[in-house]
């Protein structure tokens, strides 16, 4: 198979969206020292060097273009992360300046799931596994 192995996030103020992901999910996010790329790029880590832990690490750019209406959807694929509590993790986005784009629903006898805006006008998902979810 084929696995998505990075992902980017896009921002208008990519400080701005790397203190927000900081504060919600606590990654690691440090701006790239080479001079090698001819732009500004930051390295995205959701986990420690060495774990063990399923998952995928990413970048965060500015945005090359502008995003589309927030009534036009989204125009990217939207990853979802997996927290362990849905509710105290949408309380930290919305405190950080996040909003609710689709509330939290239940995906029976797997998950708690819902989507969120960040910042920069970038949607993503908030993943909670949960198998008495109804």
């Amino acid at each position: 198979m084929n696995r998505i192995i990075h992902f980017e996030i896009q921002a208008d103020n990519p400080e701005q969206a790397a203190e927000f992901y900081r504060h919600v999910f606590g990654w690691n996010i440090e701006k790239y020292k080479g001079d090698d790329l001819g732009f500004e790029y930051w390295m995205v880590m959701t986990a420690e060097e060495d774990s063990r832990e399923p998952g995928i690490n990413g970048g965060l750019l500015k945005r090359p273009a502008g995003t589309p209406p927030p009534e036009c959807g989204t125009n990217a694929y939207v990853c979802s992360v997996v927290v362990e509590n849905f509710d105290k993790t949408a309380e930290k986005i919305k405190k950080a300046g996040g909003q609710v784009a689709m509330p939290k629903f239940a995906l029976p006898g797997m998950a708690w799931q819902g989507y969120f805006i960040d910042t920069e006008g970038n949607t993503f998902g908030v993943h909670a596994p949960d198998k008495n979810a109804k």
